[in-house]
């Protein structure tokens, strides 16, 4: 029969022998949080899965035809001089697509189901090293493995289909190597800079300076639009870190945001300088820079962020992160009846009150220091244990955290301009791009949920709040829930446009390989569209039809035209 025993300070009485976290007085709560976790990572990693065996649906369409056969008959360095030369100056690009498409279809239909293990697990390590900065006593292993696996899952299914643009952003390999992979890429460099600090030792974090610049340069040459996002995230970042202002303790992180964005700049000046950028820039003459046109920029930026707002799914984003606030505060350790732990709470770091039955003030006759300097003195030593818990002081704290959302909103601003530059007026339409910013975006949205789940979490933790315990675990499930459910409509769809066309491309094109097996030097091809994407014969007169042209050459014909 259990007894209950007094705290030293008398505060709280608790069951003798239980521990103090929140377990001890959540009952059930630990458990069942990793029950709601473990459906939502259930369900979104069945979209996931989904998705990767997708891949092997994938038919050639829009570029993948040009792709194909300059792999075919120029080889990897012959298609990375093509590129260069004559079509856009992108190298890196060139360079993977002439590695991807060497094989024919093969590497394209394994390139999703390589994306969704890579991004899921870059994001599951991020946020292991991340609870393991904000919370020093947790070691490797001992993180919420459950909430975080939701966590990973539900943001990488979000990234692929809460888009417009699902078929591009997965299944369709140009769009994935120029906009997807360099998320990935950036997410990958910014774990290894982060294990390189963990390790401490010199030549790691050399070493990862130096992949810094080097994949800056190779990233510069990749894709335009996550430059400018990744460039805007590093000088920033590099900024906030520097040892003055109290955060980091050496200039590591600034050094290696710097290098990152010299790499950036020099890939990003050999891209714009190549004739392959001249000429694609002389096909569409800039217009001169006018309040005209800036105020249409801002127009299609705002309609872009309606869409995004109009897709409700991207909430689940903020839902399972305040799961994983909960799971954080369920086990963190409590000090006082309240639940108030400070494992997570960087603005809550405040004096310890004294004990019940204590007077406060000084005793009589003790000589006071002047209000002022006391002051000055408490904020000095927050900010002096807040360093020592790898916080940042509690005024760049505040900056800290509002900082994330107008970067991505001037960031998402910079993308719109180079869209509207590159593609006319319905540049902003192309949601391929928008990956750049919405990864950042669903982190951030992610980060917030968890704070905010975790300081919900501090204040529920106490034996008379079980209602609200409930309600806050059912709504937040809820939404994290619904956010993977809503995306089972546009799974549904992808899969069976997909498929069909699949079978469709393959009929069709054993009949065509049959007819020019036979001599024939033209061939009849029935246009087959998915993902909003030029077919070949898309186009009014046959000269100005590059698909078509490309399409012929990959069948080894002369020409092809509607049956």
């Amino acid at each position: 029969m259990s007894r209950t025993t007094i705290s030293e300070r008398g505060e709280v009485r608790r069951p003798e022998g239980g521990d103090e976290t929140g377990t001890a007085y959540g009952g059930r709560l630990p458990r069942v949080l990793r029950g709601v976790a473990l459906v939502v990572a259930v369900c979104a990693g069945a979209l996931l899965s989904v998705g990767a065996f997708l891949g092997l649906y994938v038919r050639p369409t829009s570029d993948d035809w040009c792709a194909l056969w300059k792999a075919r008959d120029m080889g990897v360095l012959g298609i990375t001089a093509d590129f260069y030369l004559t079509q856009n100056g992108r190298v890196t690009n060139a360079f993977l697509t002439g590695l991807l498409y060497s094989d024919d279809m093969r590497g394209p239909k394994l390139l999703p189901a390589f994306l969704v293990v890579v991004l899921g697990a870059g994001l599951f390590l991020l946020a292991g090293a991340a609870l393991r900065a904000l919370r020093p006593v947790t070691r490797a292993g001992e993180e919420p493995v459950v909430p975080l696996v939701a966590a990973a899952a539900l943001l990488s299914a979000l990234l692929f289909f809460a888009g417009t643009r699902s078929y591009q952003v997965l299944l369709w390999a140009p769009a994935t190597i120029s906009h997807t992979l360099p998320s990935v890429i950036g997410l990958w460099t910014v774990l290894g800079c982060v294990r390189a600090a963990r390790c401490g030792v010199r030549w790691a974090k050399t070493a990862a300076v130096t992949s810094a610049l080097l994949v800056g340069a190779a990233v510069g040459m990749l894709s335009e639009p996550f430059t400018l996002v990744a460039g805007l995230f590093a000088v920033t970042v590099g900024v906030v870190c520097l040892p003055r202002f109290g955060w980091a303790r050496d200039r590591y992180v600034s050094t290696w945001c710097a290098a990152a964005c010299l790499g950036l700049l020099c890939g990003l000046a050999l891209l714009s300088t190549s004739p392959g950028a001249r000429w694609r820039r002389a096909q569409r003459p800039q217009e001169p820079l006018s309040a005209e046109r800036i105020g249409e920029t801002f127009h299609d930026w705002w309609r872009l962020w309606q869409t995004i707002g109009g897709q409700w799914a991207y909430l689940g984003a903020v839902a399972v992160g305040a799961l994983l606030g909960l799971a954080l505060a369920a086990a963190g350790p409590r000090q006082d009846g309240g639940g108030a732990g400070r494992d997570m709470s960087p603005g809550g770091d405040r004096g310890t009150s004294p004990p019940a039955g204590r007077d406060p003030s000084p005793p009589a006759g003790h000589d006071l220091t002047p209000l002022a300097d006391r002051d000055i003195h408490r904020s000095d030593t927050r900010d002096a244990r807040r360093s020592a818990r790898g916080l940042p002081p509690r005024a760049l704290f505040r900056v800290v955290v509002l900082l994330p959302l107008p970067l991505i909103a001037l960031a998402s601003l910079a993308v719109v301009f180079g869209l509207r530059s590159g593609y006319g007026v319905v540049g902003w339409t192309y949601g391929r791009t928008w990956t750049s910013f919405l990864l950042p975006l669903l982190l951030v949205l992610c980060a917030y949920g968890a704070w905010g789940g975790h300081l919900v979490g501090r204040r529920l933790l106490v034996p008379w709040r079980p209602a609200a315990r409930a309600a806050a675990l059912v709504g937040i499930g809820a939404v994290a829930l619904g956010s993977a459910v809503a995306l089972v409509q546009p799974v549904y769809e992808l899969s069976t446009s997909t498929v069909v066309r699949a079978v469709a491309w393959d009929r069709q094109t054993a009949r065509i390989r049959d007819e020019a097996a036979a001599g024939a030097r033209e061939v009849t091809y029935r246009p087959l569209l998915i993902g909003g994407l030029s077919e070949p014969l898309f186009a009014s007169t046959y000269q100005r039809d590059w698909a078509a042209q490309c399409a012929a050459r990959y069948y080894r014909v002369d020409r092809i035209h509607r049956p």
